[in-house]
C-alpha cells in the first residue's frame, strides 16, 4: 500500500458495526482503486479488509450499569489513548460506526484536530433525547443516517447529514428461495406457514415465549395444517427447541442468516417481537403482527420519554400503522390469535401489508446504490473538501 494513500481512522465496537464498517472499507477500496489505508478499532470483518485493531473491539460492547462500572477507568484510558493515536496519525478522515458511548467521546476529544469527524449510524434523536443533536453538532462534521427522515434533525442544529440507506438493503433477503425451503422441510406449496420470532435476548424469550406458545396452540386448532418456523441464534437453539416442543403445531427451528431469510420467504405471515426482525421481514415482504412486552417499570419510563407513536421500525418509517402492534397488556393470546388468524387466511390483508413494505423498502434505499457505496462517496467527498469546520475548531 502506498504511504501517501489516504488513511481512514475507524471505530466499530460490535458485530453489526463491524459489518457496516467492513462494507464501507470495501467500498472505499473499490472507489480509490485500493489506494486507501485504515487504522483504528474493529472486529474480524474489518480485519479482513486490512484493519489491525488497536485493541480487541469486544471491549466496547459492555452492556448494563453493573457490567460497565468496574471497567470505567480502563475505558476512559482507552478513550484518551484512541484520541491521542488518531491525532498522531492525522488521518484523512475519522469515521466512527455506532457505539456512541465510546466513539463520540473520542470524537469530542478530536474537535479541531484538522480532519473531518464523521459518525455512521445516527443517534436516535427522533425517538428520545432530541437534545443530543445539538450536543454532537458542536464537534462532529457529518452524520451518515440509515433512515430518510433523520437528516433534518441534525441539519436543524447546523450539522451536515446524509441519508445513505439501511445496511439490511445489502443483505440477500429478497433473493431467498422460499419454495426450496418448503421442499427441503416437507412443506406443501399451499400449506399455511407462520414464522414466529419471540426475541433473541434471554429476557425477551422469557417474556414472550409463554404468550406466543399459547397463541400457537390456539391457532393450531383453528388453522388446518399450520406449520411454525422459528429462526433463532445458535446459542439459543437448545432453549428455543425445548420451549417450542409443547406448541401443539409442528415446529421447525432454524439458525443462520441463509436459513432465516429462506424461512421468511417460505412463510405466509409472521408473529414477531419488535426489533431488527421487523425490518428484515418488511424487506422480505412478509406480513407481520408485531408485539412487545417489557418490564412494567421499563415500559412506564419508556412511555414518558419516547417521542414516537409506533414501536415497529416499518411503522415509524411509514409514519402509519403498516403492521398491527400489540404492546404490554395487549400482547396477549386473546388478542393475538384472531389477528394472526386473519393475516394467515385473508389474502387481501396480507396484500395491503406487502404493498406498504415495498414502499418502505424503497425508503430504506432498495433500488438505489448500496448504502456502503453511498457512505464511501460521502466520506471521500468530505476528504476532497478538506476538514471543514474541524480545522477551525479548537481542541478541548
Amino acid at each position: 500500500m502506498e504511504r501517501d494513500a489516504p488513511l481512514i481512522f475507524l471505530i466499530a465496537g460490535e458485530p453489526s458495526g463491524d459489518l457496516i464498517a467492513s462494507r464501507l472499507m470495501a467500498a472505499l477500496k473499490r472507489r480509490t482503486g485500493d489506494r486507501v489505508r485504515f487504522a483504528g478499532i474493529g472486529g474480524p470483518l474489518m480485519a479482513e479488509q486490512g484493519l489491525e485493531s488497536q485493541f480487541p473491539y469486544t471491549e466496547l460492547s459492555l452492556m448494563g450499569l453493573l457490567e460497565v462500572v468496574p471497567h470505567v477507568p480502563r475505558m476512559l484510558g482507552r478513550i484518551r489513548a484512541t484520541a491521542r493515536r488518531a491525532r498522531r496519525l492525522r488521518p484523512a478522515a475519522f469515521v466512527s460506526v455506532d457505539v456512541p458511548g465510546f466513539a463520540l467521546r473520542v470524537a469530542r476529544k478530536l474537535k479541531g484536530a484538522g480532519f473531518p469527524l464523521v459518525h455512521y449510524v445516527a443517534p436516535t434523536v427522533w425517538a428520545y433525547r432530541p437534545g443530543r443533536a445539538a450536543e454532537i453538532a458542536r464537534y462532529l462534521d457529518h452524520v451518515l443516517c440509515l433512515f430518510p427522515f433523520e437528516p433534518p434533525y441534525f441539519e436543524a442544529e447546523g450539522l451536515d447529514a446524509s441519508f445513505v440507506g439501511h445496511p439490511l438493503v445489502e443483505e440477500p433477503i429478497e433473493s431467498a428461495d422460499g419454495s426450496d425451503f418448503r421442499r427441503r422441510h416437507g412443506l406443501a406449496p399451499d400449506q399455511p406457514v407462520l414464522a414466529v420470532l419471540p426475541g433473541s435476548r434471554a429476557s425477551e424469550l422469557r417474556r414472550h415465549e409463554p404468550v406466543f406458545g399459547e397463541t400457537v396452540r390456539a391457532l393450531a386448532r383453528r388453522v388446518e395444517g399450520l406449520r411454525i418456523l422459528v429462526p433463532t441464534l445458535p446459542q439459543n437453539r437448545a432453549v428455543v427447541t425445548a420451549k417450542t416442543a409443547s406448541w401443539a403445531a409442528p415446529v421447525t427451528v432454524v439458525e443462520g442468516k441463509a436459513d432465516k431469510y429462506a424461512a421468511f420467504a417460505a412463510s405466509d405471515a409472521a408473529l414477531t417481537v419488535s426489533g431488527m426482525a421487523t425490518l428484515e421481514l418488511a424487506l422480505a415482504g412478509i406480513p407481520m403482527i408485531v408485539c412487545y412486552r417489557a418490564n412494567p417499570l421499563t415500559a412506564a419510563i419508556a412511555q414518558r420519554i419516547l417521542l414516537v407513536r409506533h414501536i415497529a421500525m416499518p411503522n415509524i418509517i411509514a409514519d402509519r400503522r403498516a403492521a398491527p402492534e400489540f404492546v404490554q397488556r395487549r400482547c396477549s393470546p386473546r388478542r393475538l390469535v384472531p389477528a394472526v388468524e386473519e393475516l394467515l387466511l385473508d389474502s387481501d390483508r396480507r396484500r395491503e401489508q406487502i404493498e406498504s413494505f415495498r414502499e418502505i423498502a424503497a425508503l430504506l434505499g432498495r433500488g438505489g446504490p448500496p448504502p456502503s457505496e453511498r457512505a464511501a462517496g460521502a466520506v471521500l467527498s468530505l476528504i476532497e473538501a478538506g476538514a471543514g469546520r474541524g480545522q477551525s475548531r479548537t481542541a478541548t
